[in-house]
């Protein structure tokens, strides 16, 4: 049924990516829109509507179903939307650090590292946490910089708050 490789044969797979990216963008442009301040005013409209009718309707068991099967439909579809976004969003990051990483002075070894267990990461991450505080010992600069990576951090936190 497959090629050697274990790919599906050329015509399946053209339909597979064609689906594939319709849903992308069909994704794509739906997080985007649920996303939009006016997407939120028409929700909250329709929930507003749906009160407003309850005594129309003498708050029956059907005007409560209608509001229950409506979000229980969108919040449904919307989980599969929201993780297609996100994983596309994962994917990129992850292809834009790992390029980072190629083309640095960092390990090229690290690329690819998102395919490890949970308890390998930990190990990675263990590692590199005691690399850097013995970096952080012996050098400096990288304190100073540290610090006022952290000051900038701090000042910024507070003008949001002041904004608020």
């Amino acid at each position: 049924m497959g090629t050697k490789a274990g790919k599906p044969p050329q015509g399946k797979r053209k339909g597979a990516d064609r689906f594939s990216r319709l849903f992308g963008d069909i994704a794509n442009g739906t997080s985007l829109a649920a996303g939009r301040a006016s997407t939120f005013m028409l929700a909250a409209g329709v929930v507003l509507v749906w009160a407003i009718t309850g005594p129309l309707f003498q708050f029956s068991d059907t005007w409560q179903l209608i509001i229950k099967t409506g979000t229980t439909i969108v919040t449904f579809l919307m989980v599969f939307l929201i993780q297609n976004s996100q994983n596309r969003d994962s994917a990129a990051i992850q292809v834009k650090l790992d390029e980072l990483i190629r083309v640095s002075a960092a390990q090229n070894s690290l690329v690819g590292i998102e395919h490890l267990t949970d308890e390998e990461l930990e190990e990675i991450r263990s590692k590199c946490e005691r690399r850097a505080e013995v970096d952080n010992n012996d050098d400096q600069d990288g304190k100073d910089s540290v610090r006022r990576t952290g000051d900038k951090a701090t000042k910024a936190a507070e003008r949001a708050v002041a904004a608020e």
